[in-house]
């Protein structure tokens, strides 16, 4: 006969079998009662006998396994009612047991196998190691789960009111909906009663154990007196016969005990558990090679001392060398990848998942690719102060671009991203830090918005299955699609189906796909922004990178100048697209003029100077030859007569604001006719005017590189083309 599945499993996926169980369990807690009654007054055969000892013991094996696995102390909250159950099912088993020794001299095979077999036959030996059993239970493990579970109990009432208040603001703040806060308030109620149950229930653990040595002290001496006095056998023998099934009684009663009252303590003490307790213990002791290390050179120490055994010591110290240089290496296996991901993917080293995932170095809440979003965790008081903390670069996503970035979905943006922080150091020299990605719910689920420190730097929108066509000029017809803007550069687009990209492209379009797009913005605002992201503690990081090579060279700045003044200096290079890669040589220039003028604008300009060769070869064209417009002598005498001070001292303008607008509007204009002929927006000025122009001009034009005479290295040949009068 052939079934489905679903038709195995039931509806919701739950075996049938554990279904049925489940439906009948309310009766099979009622007979399990009754049959405790009953064993407590109806003598019962030898061969149950046996089997309800079985099933006492395996239920306390599987009550500890349990307790392992429980990641919360609310996962197995029914436990201070099987302790209970348990409890009074061993003391009914032990009433059974008692009749059937007293009445006949033999209570099954099982206990005769613990009296005769496990303690050897020896009647001391076994009633010594019950009562080590029993103090083992009572005085070491069922007084600290008691305590644990006192204290748990009081700390969990005590900390009630905060978590209700905690409740009550995430709902207010609408973090939490009011099932979700319902929900909470239930589990609290239930913690607290948990503890609270538990802490009495550790009573019926330590009256079992009095119990169970009251009960074989009563079963020894009237064993010895049936013996001696009603079946007529000497002493020894029936202090023999009695004793070893009393012991043998005593012994099947208390393991079983020794595993719940164990469970009791695993089950209280796994309060800050994060997963099972396999996983938890190894990761404990793994964590750290050092104390292996440690471990290891104490246990050889002790086999080469004379007199204690060697083999033992020796071979224990072997394990645990060997173990900590496996924990050691595999430490350092995760550094290396973790920065190979750091310099690949964008989280931890460019970026990181969207909300409600874990971080990690080179993935999307960075560091880890990105699975699907999920709902973040409410926020607690405790957690309010992590919310103050600002990314230095974010994006947010909708919901429809959130396959472009899952690899798990096809998504390689993460490696784009990667490979963006590559060219940003070849190109800039600048460290792009962590790029945390999150997908927003309140936004399109087609747009994205690119952050700088908490501020919008960037804002777009993506067709995950479509193409960007652009129109350079070069072509003529027009295309089917859906009208918008290029968000790196504005320019007019439109997104296209996949199966125009080939017309669209023999046309003459400039066709890209939508991580293209996304990846082209994001470079752009990171080269807009990149002084923005210069932080003291990333100049800090360069300095000691310096160090390692040119230690003179750092030891020389430093003397002179601060870490801030070196990083407006730096700032002040990346806004005009200065690559800051020959740090050296920077860091030269600044320690010359340093002694001169701690003046950032100074030292600036004599940092460009350093870097001629570098300015120059950026702004010549293919041919080697720099193509520039000139600033008129006019200008420049105006802009010098209007300055009081000096760049080496500090300065300020005095001119007269209507002038300043002709000369932007003059120097606009030179520019655009530039860009009109395809070539880059060059002006040259005199050194001394030079950074004064930059300033007054880069609130209105853009993408316009100012440079002056000495910042073009000798050789180059330079060709005007106008001069901006």
């Amino acid at each position: 006969m052939s079934f489905t599945l679903a038709e195995a499993t039931g509806a919701a996926g739950v075996p049938t079998m554990r279904k049925k169980v489940q439906s009948y369990s309310d009766i099979g807690v009622a007979l399990l009662m009754v049959l405790i009654i009953i064993m407590m007054v109806v003598p019962l055969p030898t061969w149950l006998i046996d089997m309800l000892l079985s099933m006492n013991i395996t239920l306390g094996v599987v009550t500890l396994l349990v307790t392992f696995y429980v990641k919360r102390a609310l996962d197995l909250s029914i436990f201070p009612t099987l302790l209970l159950i348990s409890t009074l099912f061993r003391l009914s088993l032990n009433v059974s047991t008692t009749r059937l020794i007293l009445l006949y001299g033999n209570a099954g095979e099982l206990i005769n196998a613990f009296g005769n077999f496990v303690v050897g036959g020896n009647y001391v030996v076994g009633i010594i190691m019950f009562l080590i059993l029993v103090i083992i239970q009572m005085l070491v493990i069922t007084k600290g789960a008691e305590r644990v579970a006192e204290v748990a109990a009081r700390f969990t009432l005590d900390a009630m009111p905060g978590k209700q208040m905690s409740i009550d603001a995430d709902l207010n703040s609408g973090l939490i909906d009011e099932q979700g806060a319902k929900q909470r308030r239930q589990d609290i109620q239930r913690e607290a009663d948990f503890y609270g149950a538990m802490d009495g229930a550790s009573k019926f653990v330590k009256g079992d154990a009095i119990a169970g040595l009251i009960i074989t002290t009563i079963n020894i001496i009237g064993g010895l007196s049936i013996g001696i006095f009603m079946r007529g056998m000497d002493a020894a023998g029936a202090a023999a016969h009695y004793s070893l099934l009393t012991v043998g009684d005593g012994l099947v009663g208390q393991i079983p005990a020794l595993l719940m009252s164990t469970a009791m303590g695993v089950i209280v003490t796994r309060a800050a558990a994060s997963s099972e307790l396999g996983p938890d213990l190894i990761n404990s002791f793994t964590r750290y090679p050092r104390p292996l290390y440690i471990a290891s050179g104490m246990l050889l120490s002790l086999g080469l001392i004379p007199g204690l055994p060697t083999i033992p010591f020796v071979v224990l110290a072997i394990l645990m060398g060997f173990l900590g240089y496996t924990v050691g290496r595999e430490a350092n296996m995760q550094a290396i990848t973790a920065e190979e991901q750091a310099a690949m993917a964008p989280a931890g080293a460019g970026g990181q998942a969207p909300s409600g995932q874990p971080a990690q170095q080179g993935a999307p809440s960075a560091p880890g690719a990105p699975s699907e979003p999920q709902k973040a965790e409410p926020v607690s008081p405790e957690d309010v102060m992590k919310l103050l903390t600002v990314e230095p670069m974010e994006a947010e996503i909708g919901y429809a671009i959130i396959p472009l970035i899952d690899p798990a979905q096809g998504g390689d943006m993460l490696d784009r991203i990667g490979t963006i922080r590559k060219q940003m150091a070849l190109e800039m020299g600048i460290v792009v830090p962590p790029i945390r990605i999150r997908d927003n719910i309140q936004i399109k689920p087609t747009e994205y918005i690119l952050r700088v420190k908490g501020a919008e730097a960037g804002r777009g929108e993506l067709l995950p299955d479509h193409y960007l066509a652009m129109n350079t000029g070069a072509a003529e017809e027009d295309l089917i699609g859906v009208p918008t803007k290029e968000p790196a550069f504005g320019l007019p687009a439109l997104w296209i189906s996949p199966d125009l990209r080939d017309k669209a492209e023999a046309m003459g379009y400039t066709v890209v796909d939508a991580p293209s797009v996304l990846a082209t913005h994001l470079s752009e605002v990171i080269k807009k922004n990149g002084a923005e992201l210069l932080t003291r503690q990333e100049v800090q990081k360069l300095t000691d990178m310096v160090k390692e090579t040119a230690p003179a060279v750092i030891d020389e700045l430093l003397a002179s100048l601060s870490l801030g003044e070196i990083q407006k200096v730096l700032q002040n290079l990346m806004r005009e697209q200065i690559p800051i890669r020959d740090l050296v040589t920077i860091f030269e220039a600044l320690a010359d003029y340093g002694k001169m003028s701690r003046s950032v604008d100074f030292l600036t300009e004599r940092a460009r100077e350093a870097l001629s060769r570098l300015i120059s070869l950026k702004i010549q064209g293919p041919d080697g030859i720099i193509t520039a417009a000139t600033l008129s002598p006019n200008w420049e005498q105006k802009i010098m007569a209007g300055v009081d001070g000096d760049l080496t001292r500090g300065w300020q303008l005095n001119l007269d604001p209507r002038e300043v607008q002709k000369m932007i509007s003059a120097i606009s204009r030179a520019m655009d006719e530039m860009v009109m002929k395809n070539l880059p927006p060059v002006l040259l000025v005199h050194p001394d005017v030079r950074l004064i122009v930059r300033k007054l001009i880069e609130g209105s034009i853009s993408n316009i590189f100012v440079v002056s005479y000495n910042e073009i290295v000798r050789g180059v040949q330079v060709k005007t083309v106008g001069m901006v009068e």
